[in-house]
């Protein structure tokens, strides 16, 4: 049986850019410079941010503007005041906190970039080839599918490969190749191995208010009605590469970059191959939450033991993904993308 998990498109839609996917980058963006601007301290409590006023800041329309500061505002970090406002929480100094909106340095966002816009369907689609057959992909068809030039297919294919998505063979035509059972547990053998190593090293080094939003962030995420791949994406970014980030030990942190190949399909929850039932989601932003608390409370080994733990039901949650596939048979094949064996 082959399943098409494509939704049906015509000629003008499938050659539309991709507004959504950029817009949301662009809040995701602005959400990461406030968000770091308020840890650091550079924004500082009772300050009032305006739509208005970080679209003129960020160069940018209100709509990401307002996303992001509904973002923040989930993770508790500003509080509404007013129409279009919000507070940064915290207690403010002496004199400041007025309802005037202080000016924010400027920091325009770049447009992204057009394979970025790309990336997610892309992405999607090889994945959900892999679980079943190697698949080679065309980048002039590529392009022609999505109506751009052969150097956004290039560019976007070298990204990648940087993640172990994609390969070159040895006609040096590029190669997603079939990801086996085997391979996932060989994975996280190694991340079984270094992140709980790396997050004792970095425990010291972690500002508290980063820990404090990383929790904040997985509490507001299991509050919602239903949990989207981005906010699991973040929570685990929060926890598995930035926290660990700061440990210092670039050796290793280099180490662990092909795993970063397990990450792709948390993208996208929604997927009826790359989903994970959302009681596993939970349980597992649940561990999370643990892990974060055990930092807070300033030990270091009880998180690193943890996180071990989590590692190793996470393994299972992802060779899911194989029974799920079995079941389903095959999954149809996007135009630009042939099995290769």
């Amino acid at each position: 049986m082959t399943i098409d998990r494509r939704p049906a498109r015509d000629e003008a839609d499938r050659r539309a850019p991709l507004v959504t996917s950029s817009a949301v980058s662009l809040q995701d963006r602005i959400y990461a410079h406030l968000k770091a601007g308020i840890a650091e301290g550079r924004i500082r409590p009772g300050t009032r941010l305006l739509e208005s006023q970080l679209a003129r800041t960020f160069g940018v329309s209100r709509s990401p503007a307002r996303g992001a500061l509904n973002a923040l505002a989930a993770e508790r970090l500003v509080s509404e005041d007013g129409a279009r406002g919000y507070r940064v929480g915290g207690i403010a100094a002496a004199g400041e906190g007025d309802d005037a909106a202080p000016p924010l340095d400027p920091a325009p966002m770049p447009h992204q970039r057009r394979w970025e816009t790309l990336y997610g369907a892309v992405e999607q689609e090889l994945y959900g080839q892999i679980l079943f057959r190697s698949v080679r992909v065309n980048d002039l068809r590529l392009a022609q599918h999505y109506g751009v030039s052969r150097t956004v297919t290039r560019d976007l294919l070298a990204r990648m490969d940087g993640v172990g998505l994609v390969t070159k063979d040895a006609a040096g035509r590029w190669v997603a190749r079939r990801v086996t059972p085997q391979r996932i547990r060989n994975l996280y053998a190694l991340r079984r191995l270094l992140e709980p190593v790396l997050l004792a090293e970095a425990a010291p080094r972690v500002p508290t208010a980063l820990l404090r939003q990383a929790r904040a962030h997985v509490e507001a995420t299991l509050a919602r009605p239903a949990i989207d791949g981005g906010d699991f994406d973040r929570a685990e970014t929060d926890l598995h590469r930035d926290l660990l980030g700061l440990s210092g030990n670039d050796e290793l942190v280099h180490a662990l970059k092909p795993t970063h190949f397990l990450f792709g399909p948390t993208r996208h929850l929604i997927d009826p191959i790359l989903g994970i039932p959302m009681h596993k989601i939970e349980h597992a932003l649940h561990e999370h939450l643990a892990i974060l608390d055990h930092l807070l409370d300033g030990d270091a080994r009880g998180a690193a033991l943890l996180l071990e733990r989590h590692l190793g039901e996470a393994v299972d949650r992802w060779l899911g993904r194989f029974e799920v596939a079995a079941t389903l048979g095959s999954v149809a094949c996007p135009d630009y993308l042939t099995a290769s064996e």
